[in-house]
């Protein structure tokens, strides 16, 4: 008699509207005036190539300059805290601590390569506007570099089988990771803007 067990189990958390919608066009209007008025920020985006805006390198006390995104970090703290208690982590009296948070404002034709947060533990984004048509966000298998001759698999497999997964945000969505999962984000193809706050959160 053959058991099959799955194991080293990879933990996507998304949770939806996890913030009132005031509070959204909030975010959303000060991402804007930031895409607009954030000089360094722009610099920076010209000169990596990086299409439409980020404060990624420019402005890294978002939550201490702006109430808007104070409140935000903690509604997702909560769920943060939740996640954390999903991967079964043993905190020792230390929890999750948002270390940084940045704003990205994407045109349609922006694509963000694939990539991994490093210095964190959980990393995430929430999803501000999700113009109709717009692309999602995709996860890779940590082990895909350690398959080497492992045959393709077969098109309609299971989820969690995948080698790539796609996750279609909407206005509101939360997405939670562990910071070493590698992904990206594939061409915009809507029409306007896809507006994110992404972040990362240490143990402190």
């Amino acid at each position: 008699m053959a058991e099959i067990h799955d194991l080293f189990v990879t933990r996507i958390y998304r949770a939806e509207s996890i913030a009132p919608a005031k509070l959204n066009r909030e975010v959303e209007n000060v991402a804007l005036l930031l895409a607009a008025e954030d000089t360094v920020g722009l610099k920076w985006c010209e000169k990596h190539g990086y299409p439409g805006y980020t404060s990624y390198d420019s402005l890294n006390d978002l939550p201490w300059r702006f109430p808007e995104f104070e409140r935000l970090v903690k509604y997702i703290d909560k769920h943060a805290m939740a996640y954390a208690k999903e991967l079964h982590w043993d905190l020792r009296g230390t929890k999750p601590v948002c270390d940084s948070l940045w704003v990205n404002v994407m045109p349609e034709g922006g694509s963000h390569t694939s990539h991994i947060h490093p210095n964190a533990v959980i990393s995430g984004t929430y999803y501000v506007a999700v113009p109709e048509g717009a692309g999602p966000i995709v996860y890779e298998d940590p082990r895909l570099a350690m398959m080497m001759a492992a045959p393709p698999r077969k098109k309609n497999v299971p989820e969690s089988f995948k080698s790539h997964v796609n996750f279609r945000p909407q206005v509101g969505t939360l997405m939670l990771w562990e910071s070493w999962l590698r992904h990206e984000v594939p061409l915009n193809r809507a029409e306007g803007n896809r507006i994110s706050v992404s972040f990362n959160y240490c143990l402190g």
